[in-house]
């Protein structure tokens, strides 16, 4: 069978091509328009914070030039051509590395903990209370608005320099961090399983372990593992105010200007943390997996 186009006559295509074209103009319109405002609001952004561009242009030499240094040893070779020499503080810097990383891991897994036990108190779909719900989130709010780094500062202070402060100021923020993720999560579930056990019974506790658990759990899990790789490089940074772990070492490195130092501290950090999301992808991947299955 043989299909046949029929083409309408001129007079009838002339209307239909005119209105394609002001269309396609209109929206060449829209997209210079947005790009025009776009551009305007990076200028004013730039004079507000008195951003220079010229000034940038002219000192970027020198932040090409210091990677350049970062890849020189003392003697003036690069680095990689005596690893014996770049690497020579590889013990102790492995120890710190160590520290970071349990650092890391506390701070996620107490911030885990108050993220996972809080975000059903802020969920509307389970808490009917708005004065709860109110308390719950604006307490989140502080955790994650103030940075880790405010918080370390303040807990140095208190308890002294040490991991003990960077463990509590990553606890707080990925507790405000994760609450506000987890919650997002159960109020997008499947209410069916909650009415469900509400009807035969079951109480508010009850309700949370059989219908909402088994529903969120996967997406918990992803969120820590994900909050983990995040903490690790803020575990470092942390460092730098007298928190503990690597980070002291690479800020000392940083301020006496041992190059190749900081260079080995630096690919240390990468290496760890490009191994921990090569950890974490499969271990998503297995959960997404199981979850699929039990679909």
């Amino acid at each position: 069978m043989i299909h046949t186009i029929t083409i309408p006559p001129d007079a009838q295509m002339a209307p239909l091509m005119r209105a394609y074209a002001d269309a396609l103009a209109a929206r060449r319109r829209q997209t210079m328009l947005g790009l025009a405002l776009v551009a305007l609001a990076l200028a004013l952004a730039c004079l507000g914070a008195d951003v220079d561009i010229f000034v940038f242009w002219d000192k970027l030499g020198n932040f090409t030039s210091y990677f350049y240094r970062l890849s020189k040893l003392d003697t003036g070779a690069f680095v990689w051509t005596d690893p014996t020499e770049w690497y020579w503080g590889l013990q102790r810097w492995l120890r710190q590395l160590g520290e970071t990383l349990l650092m890391a891991y506390l701070g996620t897994a107490s911030g885990f903990v108050g993220g996972f036990v809080l975000c059903f108190l802020c969920s509307r779909n389970l808490v009917r209370s708005g004065a709860v719900r109110w308390v719950v989130r604006r307490y989140l709010e502080i955790c994650r608005t103030v940075p880790d780094i405010v918080f370390a500062l303040i807990f140095v202070v208190a308890f002294g320099l040490g991991p003990l402060p960077g463990v509590l100021a990553i606890a707080i923020h990925t507790t405000g961090a994760l609450g506000k993720l987890f919650s997002e999560v159960v109020e997008s579930i499947d209410m069916k399983p909650v009415e469900g056990i509400a009807a035969s019974g079951g109480n508010w506790f009850e309700r949370i372990r059989f219908a909402v658990l088994p529903q969120v759990l996967s997406n918990f899990t992803s969120y820590g593992l994900l909050r983990f790789e995040v903490n690790v490089r803020g575990a470092t940074v942390l460092g730098f105010v007298g928190a503990g772990g690597i980070g002291e070492e690479l800020i000392t490195a940083i301020r006496k200007f041992y190059y190749s130092d900081v260079s080995a501290i630096l690919l240390l950090v990468m290496v760890c943390v490009m191994a921990i999301d090569l950890l974490s992808e499969r271990v998503r991947h297995r959960l997404l997996a199981l979850e699929g299955g039990r679909a």
